[in-house]
């Protein structure tokens, strides 16, 4: 028998204030799209956008349907408008907030599984990881390099092509 441990590495700021301005500005664009969240059954909005290497920002908001499973989170909707439109333009950056009035958010809310296997994929594709920036507009953000000290057991087999 052999004991692995696996370690995540990410920044903790105490508010979105303390990044540099170019991360605060995705920060803010992720609000922006957080309001085009169509989220009537949950209340629970959520906002992501990306940043490309162009400069380019795409954006994404959760879309609920009253046939649950045929909704999709911000996160699939940003990464899969960025798969269909603009794959040979590498992003370099993601940030997701959300927000309820059910009750404050007081920690960044993470991504679903299925989002970050997206992004892992993506990862994948343009061979280098994606800045990631989780926040709440009243309290911390999380940042890390790449998707992996979110999911470190990514699903990938090589030889499926």
């Amino acid at each position: 028998m052999t004991n692995h441990e696996i370690k995540i590495a990410f920044q903790e700021y105490t508010s979105v204030k303390e990044l540099d301005t170019i991360d605060q500005d995705l920060c803010a664009e992720a609000v922006k799209a957080m309001k085009n969240s169509h989220s009537p059954y949950s209340k629970f909005r959520v906002g992501a956008a990306l940043r490309l290497k162009s400069g380019k920002i795409i954006l994404g908001s959760n879309q609920e349907n009253v046939a649950y499973p045929s909704g999709l989170c911000a996160e699939r909707v940003a990464l899969f408008h960025w798969g269909a439109n603009h794959p040979d333009d590498p992003i370099i950056s993601m940030a997701v907030t959300a927000h309820t009035d059910e009750f404050v958010l007081q920690k960044p809310v993470t991504s679903c599984g299925a989002c970050l296997q997206v992004l892992a994929e993506y990862e994948k594709m343009q061979n280098q990881p994606v800045k990631v920036i989780l926040f709440v507009t009243e309290g911390p953000v999380w940042v890390t390099n790449g998707i992996e000290s979110f999911l470190p057991f990514l699903f990938f087999e090589d030889r499926l092509s």
